[in-house]
């Protein structure tokens, strides 16, 4: 993406631009108004296959911006991380990453 829709944060006093931030809050909304509708099929009887079908793509959805944010920390606050030997950043990645394939 664009420089123009980069994010900056900062981390313990480490400046970190994200690219993706507006491609992830994108796809955020849509996975929200996804689990809406997942919710109204459930308050209005539908069949289980059905739901259990929408639960499945909005799991795949979630899974996928995760894969986003994943991609962009490593490419971006990761590389500052090594740069900077920040070995606490590498392992809190690891961490994340443990949590994240589960």
């Amino acid at each position: 993406m664009a420089k123009e829709n980069a994010h900056i944060h900062a981390h313990e006093g480490h400046l970190h631009t994200h690219t993706q931030t507006k491609a992830v809050l994108n796809r955020m909304a849509r996975l929200i108004g996804h689990l809406q509708s997942v919710r109204r099929m459930v308050e209005e009887g539908r069949d289980c296959s059905e739901i259990l079908l929408q639960i499945s793509a909005v799991d795949a959805a979630l899974k996928n911006v995760g894969k986003i944010i994943l991609k962009d920390h490593m490419e971006h606050c990761i590389v500052d991380a090594v740069q900077e030997n920040d070995l606490e950043a590498i392992a809190r990645l690891e961490q994340a990453i443990d949590r994240f394939v589960r």
